[in-house]
């Protein structure tokens, strides 16, 4: 490291927090990674030092950093044409839906594009809305849809909760227990689960129930899965009472959990998907909203009102073409379910020998370790939304994850694992001997 070198990364950091915002944080006292350059499943800051990048950015570079083919298909389609209003068609804008429609299972056909999760999200609830001519909104509490008003509230984030006075009406939330914190066994977990929600739609009403939301597989809540079962009962349950099902797979789909949709781990059909970040891997902000037939038919004759100004933006199509082309070319999606099975095993083997773990919650490559104080009460190393001063042991962790060379996402008791998906089996050792030596400091205050 040189004195040029070191002024450069100060330079930047400084010019950073000093004029920009940084999201869910305290704008003092910011230490980010000044990053120059990516590359496959690193990333590399101004000191020459790399970071193993072990949850994809935020759960979205799928196909790995710095891949030159999204370069080339978006500097080709904006040597062309770089903007057209939403009103105009473009020859990638038609080749994305098509090509998006034969990915996706039944008849979920029709493409909206949007510029984010959010974005879709959004336009999901207000087009169910729309078309049942219903208004209530139901969802989990241990959720996260996007950080827009309605995708917010439909969330159940406790980020929400510090503009709780801004919510939008008419969500109503349920509760989904989890098997690792479940103490009646599987069976009863489906049993119980599926009950309270029939009980919340006998309460709510069906009749003025619009659509159930619920991501394809949990994310940033800590991965948190379906009792065996599950959405196969809601999809019955929204037949039943004419009930829309909305599937967030912003963060689960596109290879994330060995399907091409994290839905599709559980045999169910829904009515919309909603998806952004792997669509794009982060290449360029876009989304979608895929639409069943069905819905899309009332609207051969009545007006749509929903839009964007940069909806079907032809470089982002351009970009999103190019990234399902590499999904295939590259295997992508078989490369996911296999490291996410030689993931499994080794995290198994790593159980064993720290006292702090106590769950491994993991599908394909979407996974999440839970941090325990004492195995068997289970109690956590750090609470749900928990305070700075609870949070000591986590950010101990953290910061040894980091001062060993990588960028992962660390949420309360929760160290996630969803490395891109163009992962090696080399690469998953180099990322767990990391995240070992960072255990040794929560095992000094679990107890077995």
């Amino acid at each position: 490291m040189n004195t040029k070198t070191l002024s450069e990364t100060a330079e930047i950091i400084t010019n950073g927090t000093a004029y920009t915002l940084f999201s869910w944080s305290k704008q003092k006292g910011t230490n980010p990674i000044a990053v120059k350059y990516a590359e496959g499943v690193y990333l590399y800051d101004y000191d020459g030092k790399k970071y193993l990048d072990f949850s994809s950015g935020l759960m979205n570079v799928n196909i790995g950093h710095g891949d030159q083919r999204i370069t080339d298909a978006v500097m080709k389609q904006m040597q062309e044409v770089s903007y057209v209003t939403p009103s105009c068609v473009t020859k990638v804008r038609g080749e994305l839906g098509k090509k998006l429609a034969a990915i996706c299972p039944g008849d979920l056909n029709k493409a909206f594009f949007t510029l984010g999760g959010a974005d879709s999200i959004e336009n999901a609830i207000k087009l169910a809305r729309l078309y049942t001519g219903k208004h209530k909104i139901l969802s989990r509490y241990q959720s996260y849809h996007g950080s827009t008003n309605a995708a917010m509230t439909a969330s159940g984030d406790p980020r929400k909760l510090a503009v709780d006075s801004q919510q939008a009406t008419n969500f109503v939330h349920f509760d989904l227990p989890y098997l690792y914190r479940w103490e009646y066994g599987e069976e009863n977990l489906l049993k119980e689960s599926v009950a309270q929600l029939e009980r919340l739609i006998a309460y709510e009403g069906p009749n003025n129930i619009a659509a159930i939301l619920l991501e394809g597989e949990s994310g940033s809540s800590g991965c948190l899965q379906y009792p065996k079962g599950y959405l196969q009962k809601v999809r019955t349950l929204c037949d039943e009472h004419k009930i829309l099902l909305i599937i967030d797979e912003v963060m689960s789909g596109f290879g994330r959990t060995g399907k091409w949709f994290g839905f599709q781990n559980h045999n169910i059909v829904p009515d919309m998907i909603a998806m952004a970040k792997g669509l794009t891997c982060g290449y360029l902000p876009f989304g979608c909203l895929m639409v069943s037939d069905k819905i899309a038919a009332k609207y051969d004759d009545v007006y749509l009102p929903i839009g964007l100004t940069y909806s079907a933006h032809p470089v982002c199509c351009a970009a999103a073409l190019e990234v399902l082309k590499i999904y295939e070319e590259d295997n992508l999606i078989e490369n996911a379910f296999a490291m996410g099975k030689y993931l499994d095993k080794k995290i198994e083997a790593m159980k064993t020998k720290h006292p702090s773990i106590g769950d491994w919650r993991n599908t394909g490559l979407l996974g999440c370790l839970e941090l325990v104080k004492n195995k068997t009460t289970k109690e956590p190393m750090a609470p749900f939304n928990a305070r700075p001063d609870e949070m000591i042991v986590m950010n101990k962790v953290a910061a040894k994850i980091r001062e060993l060379g990588m960028y992962t996402f660390v949420r309360w008791n929760y160290v996630f694992i969803a490395p891109p998906l163009c992962v090696t089996k080399e690469q998953i050792d180099e990322g767990l001997a990391i995240i070992s030596e960072a255990l040794k400091i929560a095992d000094e205050y679990s107890g077995l």
